[in-house]
């Protein structure tokens, strides 16, 4: 089963029970939704009106956890962990993966110290540890580790939900990206049809070229044969050679001296 079926398998059973449940009694179904291995979209559990209708309540604190889960990172977290219950240790590996999703929205190449940094980790060998145990064989990102360059060279991450705005800044990107494709498009065409025009009137151009050269092979071919016609050599019986040039005309043809 596909990373893609098997979560929307997992929100439709949390959706569900979310929705049968109300107020304090969501805690277990959110602790459970944030700690799954295989789960890593709540918008759609966001979304269920029982969870939504904590908003303002003395459970309203399990709606901030599941934003968090949603669109934050673990710095998120130790930024206002005064207000938000402990994480289970679930909850922290999820987070932490969570984070690394956020990172490689923007960057293809993240370094090891902003990595570090983000999920807290203390040295080289638990950062490359935690990528290549929990993140890659988890799924939900593959790419290089670069040792050398103290990086991840990431290769694909799975999504995020998105932010609350951020589909707005999509749609945008999207459509600038169209526009630039449909300009692009337009001047390879105009590119092809000026290399087409190029194209024919070069083949017009070896055409008169073949045309002048053969006119020129016809014309030669013609003088050289009047020029044969026209002019016959003589030679007397002295050796010495005379030219007629006019064939109609008696030839004349010196005698020998008695």
């Amino acid at each position: 089963m596909d990373i893609e079926q098997k979560q929307a398998e997992l929100i439709d059973h949390f959706v569900k029970k979310a929705s049968a449940n109300k107020g304090s009694a969501l805690a277990p179904v959110i602790v459970e939704a944030t700690s799954h291995p295989s789960l890593f979209a709540f918008s759609e559990i966001l979304d269920v009106p029982t969870v939504a209708e904590l908003e303002g309540t003395e459970s309203s604190v399990l709606l901030d956890v599941l934003r968090l889960f949603a669109h934050g990172t673990w710095s998120d977290y130790k930024d206002n962990i005064g207000c938000l219950p402990p994480l289970v240790p679930d909850q922290v590996l999820k987070l932490k993966q969570l984070t690394v999703l956020t990172l490689a929205e923007t960057n293809k190449v993240v370094p090891y110290d902003q990595l570090m940094q983000e999920i807290y980790v203390r040295n080289v060998r638990e950062l490359e540890d935690f990528l290549i145990n929990e993140c890659m064989y988890a799924g939900v990102v593959r790419g290089k580790l670069d040792q050398l360059r103290r990086c991840f060279e990431i290769q694909f991450s799975a999504g995020r939900d998105l932010r609350p705005g951020q589909l707005g800044n999509m749609i945008e990107t999207l459509s600038n990206w169209l526009t630039t494709s449909d300009n692009l498009l337009v001047s390879i065409k105009e590119k092809i049809k000026w290399a087409d025009n190029m194209s024919e009137l070069d083949k017009k151009h070896q055409k008169d070229l073949e045309d002048r050269v053969e006119d020129v092979k016809k014309s030669l071919a013609v003088k050289a044969d009047m020029d044969f016609r026209g002019h016959e050599i003589f030679a007397g019986p002295d050796g010495v050679m005379d030219y007629e040039e006019d064939r109609s005309r008696p030839k004349r043809r010196r005698h020998p001296v008695p």
